[in-house]
Parts: C-alpha cells; sequence; structure tokens
C-alpha cells in the first residue's frame, strides 16, 4: 500500500510568525489556495480514501481537496493529531524556559514538553493508524497530516521497535514543507 503523506499548509496565526510559536495540536486554521489545490490534484490519486487529523489545518483542506480527487469524504482521525505540548501550546518558542527545552533534549520520547504527550505516545498512536488502514483493500490512501506524524509514519517503516520508531523521527530536525507530498511504501510486516 502507498500511503500518500500530504503536510498541511502554513497556519494562519494574528501575528502571522507560525514559525517561532509551538502550536502542536491548538486548532488553528491554515491559508490555502487554488494553485496548492492544483499541485496536490497533480500529486495525488483520484478516487481513494482520504484520512485526515481532525485539525482544522488539515480537515479544511481535505474537505476542499477531497470532491476535486473524487474521493468519499474525509475520514477524520484522531490518531493523526500533531503532538499535544501542554502548557508550551501557543507560546513562543524564546518564552519557554531553556531548561524545560534541554529535559525535553535529554529524553527525547519520555518527556512530557508542557505537560502535554510524550513522544513514544504520538508514536503508539500513529503506529494503531498505520497497523489499521495497512488492512483496507486499497493500493493508496490519502494521509492529510502534521509534520511530526509524517516524520513517525516514515520511520516506522524501517521495522524497528516502537522506541526505537519514536527515537529515530525525534533526533533531527525535519524538512518537510507545508503542502509537501511524500509517498510511503507501507510494508505488511512493519512492526
Amino acid at each position: 500500500m502507498r500511503l500518500h503523506l500530504v503536510r498541511h499548509p502554513p497556519v494562519h496565526l494574528a501575528d502571522g510568525v507560525c514559525d517561532r510559536v509551538c502550536y502542536g495540536s491548538s486548532d488553528v486554521p491554515a491559508a490555502f489556495d487554488a494553485s496548492l489545490l492544483a499541485r496536490l490534484c497533480d500529486a495525488l490519486p483520484r478516487g481513494v480514501p482520504l484520512f485526515s487529523s481532525p485539525l482544522k489545518r488539515c480537515a479544511d483542506l481535505a474537505a476542499a481537496l477531497a470532491p476535486l480527487q473524487d474521493c468519499a469524504a474525509p475520514i477524520h482521525d484522531v490518531r493523526l493529531a500533531e503532538m499535544h505540548f501542554g502548557d508550551w501550546e501557543m507560546r513562543a518558542w524564546n518564552d519557554i524556559p531553556r531548561s524545560e527545552v534541554d529535559a525535553w533534549t535529554a529524553d527525547l520520547i519520555r518527556y512530557r514538553p508542557g505537560g502535554g504527550e510524550n513522544v513514544l505516545e504520538v508514536a503508539w498512536r500513529v503506529r494503531a493508524f498505520r497497523d489499521e488502514v495497512i488492512q483496507l483493500d486499497a493500493s493508496d490512501v490519502i494521509v492529510i497530516c502534521h509534520a511530526g506524524t509524517m516524520r513517525l509514519l516514515l520511520a516506522g517503516e524501517y521495522g524497528a521497535g516502537l522506541e526505537d520508531t519514536a527515537l529515530r523521527a525525534s533526533q533531527h530536525a525535519h524538512q518537510i514543507g507545508h503542502g509537501e507530498v511524500i509517498v510511503l511504501e507501507c510494508k505488511s510486516n512493519a512492526s
């Protein structure tokens, strides 16, 4: 099965500085236009199952894309949501105490940033989604989600255990652009 992973468009925040704010699982809208939709229509298969994070920045894109690609209504799956950063949500990264960021860096997969989720918990729910969707009778599936979710799905295909998957996904800064499509060929026997 091929998962066509689509990262949501850039979010729209009042001050316009989305890259300097930890918005994680906050339900912030995204800005996209006809050119992004046209590019995605050219890159994605038609008439296939379409899954989306329920967060507005993904759900709105999925709702606009589904009829253009002759897909059924998007299936919103909470397991695709971005990591919840607890008290860090909607705070400027520069306003988060350095000691808290250092504590996360020291324990990338178990530390709970802002008291929210840890990466291992996110890896568990993303893996559960992947294991369920791989059972569909479909050769292609579109998944509109977040960079963190995409990184975990990609890392999971190495066949490593859940802890190794979480660590692999969280060790390096991502290079996944907004609106980017990555095609993941899923193995049915990934662990």
